[in-house]
């Protein structure tokens, strides 16, 4: 009988540390869905994003960070790798950060969501 309830805790100490362990890789910051307006064409990850509204999901591939852009109304998807860098605080407002490139095309850099404790960071081939 003590076997029996030493396995038993063993198993239940076994599932609780998975079921905690589980619980930290999810919280990365940021929200699981999110929505975005681009007022202008922007390039993203080597992707021409026309002006519009998009929604947003977010998708772990091994330690890769994968955002996936669906024009409202469209069928097509844009996937874009981005790094998570952590903000000392909960973003208070929703931010882009584009930048020029040598085309004279908006390129988005970064990205932070309000509500969010860290922010998306694109490096633009």
């Amino acid at each position: 009988m003590r076997l029996y309830k030493f396995f038993s805790l063993v198993v239940l100490g076994v599932l609780a540390f998975g079921l905690v362990a589980g619980a930290a890789d999810k919280n990365l910051g940021i929200a699981e869905h999110q929505k975005i307006t681009f007022s202008q064409p922007v390039l993203l990850g080597g992707n021409l994003l026309q002006a519009g509204d998009y929604s947003i999901r977010h998708e772990m591939v091994g330690d890769e960070h994968i955002m996936i852009f669906k024009r409202a109304g469209g069928k097509e998807e844009f996937k874009v790798k981005c790094t998570l860098v952590k903000l000392n605080e909960k973003a208070n407002q929703t931010r882009t950060t584009l930048e020029m490139n040598a085309a004279n095309e908006r390129v988005v850099t970064e990205i932070v969501f309000r509500g969010d404790t860290a922010k998306h960071v694109f490096a633009n081939e």
